[in-house]
């Protein structure tokens, strides 16, 4: 593939689109992910009493059920991600990929 095809490959609007979704998502997930951990981490650091106390009286305090819901936070964000994936992501895929290889058949033609 020469310079001329890669640059009108990433000039290409489906494949700009795939990319914009794709950095857009991605981006979003991470920031959410970030600003959970980061602020579970300074409740840690800020508000250990919080985090000690008991949630009804019992020996469960408010760090297990926070910690654990961070872990399925996690879980959570990555179904999201394949499901966006695989159902949105992947369409914008194919339909750059078709006009990708539209490229190509015209610089073998040429």
């Amino acid at each position: 593939m020469d310079e001329a095809q890669v640059d009108r490959i990433l000039h290409n609007p489906k494949f700009k689109e795939m990319v914009a979704k794709k950095r857009n998502l991605s981006w979003t997930l991470t920031a959410i992910m970030l600003i959970v951990y980061v602020g579970f981490m300074l409740l840690v650091g800020y508000n250990k009493e919080f985090l000690l106390s008991s949630i009804s009286g019992g020996v469960t305090t408010w760090g297990i059920p926070l910690g654990l819901g961070i872990i399925v936070l996690s879980f959570i964000l990555c179904a999201v991600y394949s499901y966006i994936a695989n159902n949105k992501l992947d369409q914008l895929n194919e339909e750059a990929m078709r006009e990708v290889e539209a490229i190509a058949q015209q610089k073998g033609q040429d």
